[in-house]
Formats: C-alpha cells, structure tokens, sequence
C-alpha cells in the first residue's frame, strides 16, 4: 500500500464508482479524499446480487458531486499522474462508457441498468454537462 501526503492526486475506488481526487486527510485505515472527476462511473442496481433485478431493490446510485468528500479504505487508493480533466466532462465520458458497455450485451438487467442511468442523466447530469 502507497503512502500519500495532504494534496496528492489519487485514483480511489468508492461505492461502485471510482474518482480521482485530492488527499485531504490520513484518517488511520482511511483517507478522506476530494472528488474532482469521475472516473468509473457507480454500478446500478443491487451491489449484493449483481444483474439480478427480480426479488431485489434495484438501486439507482449518482456520481459523487464535484468536491464532494469521500472516506476511503487505503486499499482502494492509487495514484493518479495523468492530466486532471473537468469535472463535466468526466462524469458525461463516465456516463457514456456506462452506457456502452450496458448497451453492448442484451439482457434484463442491462436494460434495467441503461434506464436508471438514462433517468440519472435527464434529472441531474445535464444541467452539469452544460457548465
């Protein structure tokens, strides 16, 4: 596991979704960590029985906001040394590669995965898209 400083960029896998963000804070077994772009965007549905919908609650997750604070296991921190894109313009290419990747294969699931997104996307994402 890497060590990392007060400001550091990292890559940080949290509740499905992954972001890259600032180090604020070495919280012990965690770092306290500040979203700047999306990366991966979070997994749609029932994280405990994946691509199943029947018999389950099917959840619908958003994007961490922009500067949003994450608490993150150490684990699942990495670092990050690319360019730092805007915050719009990773959640719309995490957005879209979600949506690829859901479209590619037909299924009960992938469906019910694209309209969550789709509904995510008309209620919160276009207004930031257009920032």
């Amino acid at each position: 596991m890497k060590a990392f400083n007060n400001g550091d960029w990292v890559r940080a896998h949290y509740n499905s979704g992954t972001y890259i963000g600032k180090v604020l804070e070495d919280r012990g077994d965690r770092f306290l960590i500040e979203v700047h772009a999306v990366h991966k965007h979070p997994l749609q549905g029932d994280l405990h029985q994946l691509n199943r919908v029947e018999d389950v609650y099917f959840h619908e997750r958003k994007a961490l906001a922009y500067l949003e604070k994450m608490n993150v296991k150490k684990a699942a921190v990495h670092p990050f040394d690319g360019e730092l894109p805007a915050y719009a313009a990773s959640l719309k290419a995490a957005v879209d590669e979600a949506r690829k990747k859901l479209e590619a294969k037909e299924s009960l699931y992938n469906t019910k995965a694209l309209q969550a997104i789709n509904m995510l996307e008309k209620t919160y994402y276009e207004s930031i898209y257009s920032e």
